[in-house]
């Protein structure tokens, strides 16, 4: 083969020697951050990127299309199929009034939280979300600590996400049995056993990276379709049996021992509230989609936009279809949704059918949350924000995800699925947990914008006044949620069915707080790579980036460059310098 040297000097930061980047058939490589890219031979493709962080760390593959990514937002958040599942904690807080008025209300908050997480994304995409957003906003004397934080909380809030959701599963899959046995009486271990093999399962899908933008994208029609076939089910069984407009929208039914029906009305939000979190998932595949600075703010609106029509026309099928409100209130089955079905249909197994749907729904929604949630442990642990980072922070070279990341948060989710068994309401627990800490690590980066002013070098999705209205909200709405959310769902409160999530969230602060006093301020770091890599610091690197791709095309073209071009591996963040760095063609 030819050889070929080509000489290129890079701008900015003092280096001391030459670096050389070797070029052959197989690679491109150099022992900083890389890219590949992949080709058939003909044309380097500056669009088929595959990461690399540090000396040979396998990074993560832009592999997902804007349809897969609004997959996985949509599919974690899945508002329609949150509320079928957590509507036992909000039907005896208000009846169907309470829920759909309460989609209302969250809704209009969600986009407020939606906008404010999507400005900052498209401002500075980036696979940590919100801790990298903490880490560039946050005065220089704090920003360590404000991102370490932030990272904490939303680590922690991604896995009490995807324990809840699991465990909304499991008791969806008990109440199958129990609306087919009337005899069985549902106990709270059945659930838990059925909770650890149901995560056992479902945990496996994320162990193997190619296949999960097909899942994203399927769970999204997977979702939509389950939502029309359940709806127009219902609907068509229920002709001529509907309950009157004033059940639906005009009566209150506080079954909760809370005298005080507002009180009421405000512990049942946590089923719509629950239905519209994690809303951050999407940002945190920012490493995995071309242009995320525009997609991410798009999946993420869309969630919300898709989330609410499906979830609001869902409940008004659903609550105008009920027969008896006492019946289902004093229910065995523990999923509500179930003897809603049975009472609309008439029969156990066609009720059963459309449980399965919701089922088959629920799969890609829990296999969406071990996404997100690795993805986040993974980035997270390449700044040392967790104990043993060194392990959690790879990304497997064989099944192209950060596999260790992801087994460590299942293991830590069994873990969590114990709680059940201390307490009747521990699903309660969980999900304000989840809630409590994702708007918990939302808050501390717009804390920092807001004392920036908000200026900031902004992204395509940026709304001004409104963005600042929203961000407004999503503080107020914050300290609300976490507020009103720990009141006990239940009087008279017993031991078993407090509401311990007070409990987890200070218990969690303070271990927060103790790691990053022994070992997090000495340890937690951001490494150059990370800082310069969003194009929005610098378009130096995108510029190298295409300045290479096109130099290099050029050589195949003219057939200068004489060699079976299949795989290469070219920097994508070219550290500044003003010494040359030489490529070696051979």
């Amino acid at each position: 083969m030819s050889e070929f040297n080509r000489t290129f000097f890079e701008n900015g930061s003092d280096t001391t020697s030459n670096k050389v980047i070797h070029v052959n058939s197989h690679a491109i490589s150099r022992n900083t951050s890389n890219i590949e890219l992949s080709t058939n031979g003909a044309k380097l493709d500056d669009q088929q990127l595959n990461h690399h962080v540090g000396d040979g760390e396998v990074h993560l593959r832009k592999s997902f299309s804007a349809w897969s990514i609004l997959g996985v937002g949509f599919g974690l958040t899945n508002s329609w199929f949150g509320i079928s599942t957590s509507l036992v904690t909000g039907i005896s807080s208000g009846g169907p009034l309470m829920v759909v008025y309460g989609i209302i209300i969250i809704a209009l908050i969600s986009v407020c939280v939606g906008v404010s997480l999507g400005e900052l994304s498209s401002a500075y995409p980036h696979a940590g979300g919100q801790f990298w957003w903490s880490l560039k906003l946050a005065p220089p004397k704090h920003r360590k600590f404000a991102a370490y934080l932030c990272g904490s909380f939303a680590y922690a809030g991604s896995v009490f996400t995807s324990a809840s959701t699991t465990l909304s599963v499991a008791t969806e899959v008990v109440g199958m049995y129990a609306l087919k046995h009337p005899e069985f009486k549902p106990q709270r271990w059945h659930v838990f056993i059925c909770f650890e093999l149901l995560h056992l399962f479902l945990m496996l899908f994320n162990c193997y990276g190619k296949s999960l933008p097909l899942i994203s994208s399927s769970s999204l029609y997977i979702s939509l379709t389950s939502f029309f076939t359940i709806t127009v089910t219902v609907l068509a069984c229920s002709s001529g049996k509907f309950n009157d407009s004033k059940f639906v929208f005009a009566s209150f039914y506080n079954e909760t021992g809370w005298k005080n029906n507002g009180i009421a009305f405000i512990t049942g939000l946590i089923n719509p509230a629950w239905s519209f979190s994690c809303l951050d998932c999407a940002t945190h595949m920012a490493f995995e989609v071309e242009k995320p600075e525009k997609i991410i703010p798009l999946a993420i609106m869309g969630t919300i936009a898709i989330g609410f029509v499906t979830s609001f026309c869902y409940v008004i099928a659903m609550f105008f279809s009920i027969r008896d409100l006492d019946k289902l209130l004093n229910s065995t089955t523990g999923a509500p949704i179930l003897d809603i079905f049975n009472q609309a249909l008439g029969n156990s197994s066609g009720a059963i059918f459309l449980g399965c749907l919701i089922l088959f729904t629920s799969f890609g929604c829990v296999i969406a949350c071990h996404t997100w949630q690795a993805r986040l442990c993974w980035s997270f642990s390449r700044n040392k924000g967790l104990p043993y980072s060194h392990l959690w922070s790879q990304v497997n070279p064989n099944v192209g995800v950060p596999l260790n990341a992801h087994l460590m948060s299942c293991a830590l989710i069994s873990i969590i699925g114990v709680l059940y068994i201390a307490s009747s309401t521990a699903f309660n627990s969980l999900i304000t947990a989840c809630i409590a800490f994702l708007l918990l690590s939302y808050i501390i980066p717009v804390i920092c914008l807001l004392l920036k002013r908000r200026q900031i070098k902004h992204g395509p999705f940026w709304l001004g006044k409104f963005g600042l209205f929203s961000n407004i909200v999503l503080l107020c709405w914050t300290i609300f949620a976490i507020v009103f959310f720990s009141f006990p769902p239940q009087l008279p409160v017993t031991k078993d069915n407090m509401n311990y999530v007070s409990v987890v969230i200070v218990g969690y602060s303070i271990y927060a707080i103790l790691y990053w006093h022994f070992k997090g301020s000495k340890e937690f770091h951001f490494t150059e790579e990370e800082e310069t890599q969003k194009s929005m610091d610098t378009d130096y690197d995108n510029d190298s980036n295409e300045s290479i791709v096109s130099d290099l095309n050029d050589e195949v073209s003219n057939g200068s460059l004489n060699v079976d071009i299949e795989e290469y591996n070219v920097s994508s963040t070219l550290k500044k310098s003003k010494t040359p760095t030489t490529i070696e063609l051979h």
